[in-house]
């Protein structure tokens, strides 16, 4: 996934506004309106950098005369104490940014190094670590994007680019006939032929009959290991199968030892937290 430096922008724009409202009143109250400054993002933990883009964009947008020297790039693994970004120029301008520039950094990189961890724990299994769509509201491209940076796959973009047929679709089509999934997988493939159909299966069934439905892709929701397993060699090869449900850095590796091509984490978006990075000012 790449993101657009109009989209980026317009991002931005909307959360100085909502920063700066009236004005700084501190920085205007308090830094002469010609000082200028140099300062320098720096981790303050190891971590994988997303949104350095952003950043850039937040300074630039209060000073053309800002000047910066990318120093990591997004998807870089960095230690402790290196530095992403230095910036000069006007210190009003420098200090208006800050926030809005670190909250971008801080929280796209914090999805970045969660994704590594997951992508690390699995590492040399055949699975492929998955976002989804539990993003939040209006960030949902940038935070699939430090997935993609994390080294993770993204999954569906939204509810237009692929069929997911779940638990309470099937629920609507209890009384259709051989079964719901059978049922579903033909009208979905009459309706967007062009899309791809994935069927959740809670059992292992359910697994069977989205099997020979022909589903491109069967999610295997919150199973065991062994039944991991079972469902795999009873798909046999017959479509792409997703583990979903249950999974943390502790159960990962087992869960990616069953022979699943994919692993859904929700947690790389919905619970990842905002890595620790700092703007020092310098002499």
């Amino acid at each position: 996934m790449k993101l657009s430096a109009a989209e980026i922008r317009a991002s931005v724009r909307l959360a100085l506004a909502e920063d700066i409202g009236g004005g700084d009143a501190t920085t205007l109250a308090t830094v002469p309106a010609n000082a200028p400054a140099q300062a320098v993002m720096r981790a303050r933990e190891p971590l994988v950098v997303a949104g350095i883009g952003f950043a850039e964009a937040a300074f630039r947008e209060l000073s053309s005369k800002i000047k910066m020297e990318k120093i990591a790039r997004d998807g870089q693994r960095i230690a402790a104490g290196k530095i992403l970004l230095k910036i000069s120029g006007p210190a009003r301008a420098i200090l208006t940014a800050e926030r809005v520039a670190l909250n971008f950094v801080q929280r796209l990189s914090g999805v970045a190094t969660l994704t590594s961890q997951f992508v690390e724990a699995i590492k040399g299994a055949r699975a492929q670590i998955l976002d989804t769509r539990k993003t939040t509201p209006g960030w949902r491209r940038f935070e699939k994007y430090a997935v993609a940076c994390g080294g993770g796959k993204n999954h569906r973009f939204g509810l237009f680019d692929m069929i997911l047929i779940k638990d309470n679709h099937l629920a609507t089509l209890k009384n259709e006939t051989p079964n719901a999934i059978a049922a579903a997988v033909v009208r979905a493939r009459k309706k967007f032929p062009e899309l791809k159909v994935e069927v959740e299966a809670d059992t292992l069934e359910q697994v069977a009959q989205a099997a020979d439905a022909g589903a491109d892709i069967i999610v295997l929701d919150n199973m065991t290991a062994a039944q991991l397993r079972r469902a795999v060699k009873i798909v046999n090869g017959r479509a792409l199968t997703e583990a979903s449900g249950g999974v943390n850095l502790k159960t990962v590796r087992a869960i990616a030892e069953t022979g699943v091509d994919y692993i859904s984490v929700g947690a790389l978006t919905h619970s990842s937290r905002a890595v620790d990075i700092g703007l020092d000012f310098e002499n």
